[in-house]
């Protein structure tokens, strides 16, 4: 597993994370691949989660694959049409403030969107865990105002790490993650 900015060291600390952020982690620090070619790992995500015809190059936006393996992983169902970023907005329950793990939809310009899982918060930002981040999975700040859904898993038992968590405004805003 690739480390974590020193900002962010303490998820490791924590246990028990709720399961898709912990699945989210291990796969922190893969990036696509520059020019024609394909990071294999990315393209077994979407062998492993059956959008094979649908995910045919790491090129193609895949914030909604990453957000597919990892809740596949976890034991959550994926949402239809998963590679689609707004479609998270139908997963698990709404939630009016977010905590660790809870699912973020953002908007993005011509009605296209993004989504990763929420870390952390400042005044004016989300901290984000995402896929096609940079090219990457990677954790970026992302404006608040952006959001348009928290979503949150059904849980059996919410894990005692699940809640809000303040963090120091460190770090360029994103405006645009792919």
């Amino acid at each position: 597993m690739k480390p974590l900015p020193p900002a962010y060291g303490w998820i490791d600390d924590l246990r028990p994370l709720p399961r898709i952020l912990e699945e989210a982690r291990k796969l922190y620090g893969t990036f696509e691949v520059a020019g024609p070619g394909n990071n294999s790992a990315i393209m077994g995500w979407a062998k492993e989660t059956g959008l094979t015809k649908t995910f045919t190059a790491d090129s193609i936006p895949w914030c909604g694959l990453f957000m597919a393996v990892v809740a596949k992983r976890a034991g959550w169902p994926m949402v239809e049409g998963p590679l689609w970023a707004r479609n998270w907005a139908k997963f698990g329950t709404s939630a009016d403030r977010a905590q660790l793990g809870d699912i973020l939809v953002f908007r993005r310009a011509q009605g296209s969107g993004h989504v990763g899982l929420y870390v952390g918060e400042d005044y004016g930002a989300f901290h984000v865990l995402g896929g096609n981040q940079s090219d990457g999975v990677t954790i970026t700040r992302i404006a608040r105002d952006r959001c348009i859904a928290i979503r949150r898993p059904v849980y059996r038992k919410t894990p005692a790490s699940a809640k809000p968590v303040q963090l120091a405004a460190n770090g360029v805003l994103s405006t645009n993650e792919a």
